[in-house]
Formats: C-alpha cells, sequence, structure tokens
C-alpha cells in the first residue's frame, strides 16, 4: 500500500484512475484541486482532500507530505508554473517519482498531415506552454514518466499503444480509458519507464485527424 497524490484531481482521466484504485488497490488516495467541492462519494477512510492551486509552491508542499508518488494531471495556461511548483514541492518532501500528463507534438514529433493539422490546433499558446513545462520536468531530477495522450476520446476502448521521445507520433486518437489505464499500470509498478516521454494513441487511427474531427 503506498500513499499517492493527484494533482488536478477532478479530471477526467484522474477520476477514471482514481476509481480504479479504489476498487482494485488498497493504496491511500490525497486528492488535490482547486475547487473541493466537486468531488462527490468520497471515501474519507481512504481519501483525503486537499484544496488548492499547483501553483501556491508552500501549500502544495504542506499538502504533498507523506505522499510517496506524485501523478499530476493539471492544465491551464500556466502549466510551466505548476510544473516548477510541483518539482520543487517533491523535492523539498524528497518525493523522486512523478508521473505527468502532457500532450502530443511538444517535440514536433507528430510527422505528416496529422502533425500540421496538430499544429494549427495547438499552436499559439497551447504546445509552446505544454513543451515548456515538459522540459522542466525532464530538468529535474526526480524519476519522471511524461505520458503525451492523442487526442482524447470517451469511447468505451482499451486499446493503446507507446512510442518513445525520438520516435514519430503515430495515430491520431486515444480514449481516455486507455490512458488511465497506462497511468494505473505505472502506480503500481513505478520502476517501469521511468526517465520516459511515451507518446499514447490507439493502434490503426492514423490519419489527417482525429475521426470525431
Amino acid at each position: 500500500m503506498a500513499n499517492i497524490i493527484i494533482l488536478g484531481a477532478h479530471g477526467q482521466i484522474a477520476t477514471l484512475v482514481r476509481g480504479r484504485l479504489l476498487r482494485e488497490t488498497q493504496h491511500h488516495l490525497n486528492l488535490f484541486l482547486r475547487h473541493a467541492e466537486r468531488l462527490k462519494s468520497v471515501d474519507h477512510q481512504r481519501e483525503t482532500i486537499y484544496e488548492g492551486d499547483a501553483t501556491d509552491t508552500p501549500l502544495l508542499t504542506k499538502d504533498m507530505n507523506g505522499s510517496d508518488l506524485v501523478y499530476a494531471n493539471l492544465g491551464g495556461n500556466d502549466i510551466e508554473e505548476q510544473a516548477n511548483s510541483v518539482v520543487n514541492a517533491m523535492n523539498a518532501n524528497h518525493i523522486k517519482r512523478l508521473i505527468w500528463i502532457s500532450t502530443l507534438g511538444i517535440y514536433d514529433e507528430v510527422p505528416g498531415a496529422f502533425g500540421r493539422w496538430n499544429h494549427k490546433m495547438l499552436d499559439g499558446g497551447y504546445l509552446e506552454t505544454y513543451a515548456a513545462a515538459a522540459k522542466v520536468i525532464e530538468c529535474s531530477k526526480l524519476a519522471y514518466t511524461i505520458i503525451r495522450p492523442a487526442w482524447l476520446s470517451n469511447k468505451d476502448v482499451m486499446s493503446y499503444e507507446l512510442t518513445q521521445k525520438g520516435e514519430p507520433f503515430k495515430g491520431t486518437e486515444v480514449s481516455r480509458r486507455s490512458v488511465a489505464d497506462l497511468v494505473f499500470k505505472l502506480i503500481n509498478h513505478p520502476d517501469q519507464h521511468i526517465g520516459e516521454s511515451l507518446g499514447v494513441d490507439q493502434p490503426n487511427t492514423q490519419g489527417d485527424k482525429p475521426s470525431f474531427y
């Protein structure tokens, strides 16, 4: 059993991960989010709620105390600031293991027509800020795994493949359920994929853009 802190605990992928952790493990969950009232059906024997902003480093440092692993499901225009805050809070608490959700395209690794479409959709502040945040994580001394999902769907499908940093991204889309499965496996096998940045897509979804666009 471990103490897991989930940052951005109300996010869709985080909610899926949380549900599986409660059903399939005995881990204690520390749930950190901006608006605690958004969480429903809290198991107070196994879950502790923390309300705050991830850019508030002193608060995050205090609330992270006692955690063994950090799963960050954060987003927003200030994602680089959040990344710096997470790294500093983890260092202050001597926590090493981090699972960080990012996005595809931060290394310009998406080829062809889909890569051009992805740039058109995400350039102008989104890709740039997520790339900067990933660089903060990669320059830290943490035992990190960065996850770069393809365009996300709510399909009831669990099917995914991985690519490494430096390899061309493959498919155009992936289900949140699939990404949640990868996170769940990393939490339960924290020695896997350390120091790696993983592209995640559903096999056989290559094309000019995701099927739902």
